[in-house]
């Protein structure tokens, strides 16, 4: 799985900074019928977290409501340089995973 993630290059210390990330998946709910009317097996990024410098500042878990390709927004506050690591997993056990340098100025 891929991932689109969109942090500031750079920020002040204490500016609260947007995060977005869109994950490339298909999201089956388990409701949809293949060509053959059998039921096609449930398969969604059930959890997702993002980690900056080793802390994690936020959680998600998500269900068969949330659209093919999940989309989240959250902020946090520009601290100190480092990595932001996004991790998520879905009912296959298949993982992702994207990292982001974050340059923090004053």
């Amino acid at each position: 799985m891929t991932a689109r993630v969109q942090v500031p290059k750079q920020a002040k210390r204490g500016e609260v900074i947007e995060i977005r990330i869109a994950i490339q998946h298909p999201m089956e709910t388990g409701f949809r019928l293949d060509d053959g009317g059998r039921a096609i097996t449930k398969n969604v990024v059930n959890k997702f977290t993002c980690r900056y410098n080793g802390i994690e500042i936020f959680r998600a878990e998500m269900g068969s409501g949330i659209a093919a390709n999940p989309f989240l927004d959250f902020f946090t506050v520009a601290e100190a340089s480092g990595e932001l690591v996004f991790d998520w997993i879905d009912d296959e056990g298949v993982t992702g995973s994207e990292r982001v340098a974050l340059t923090v100025t004053g």
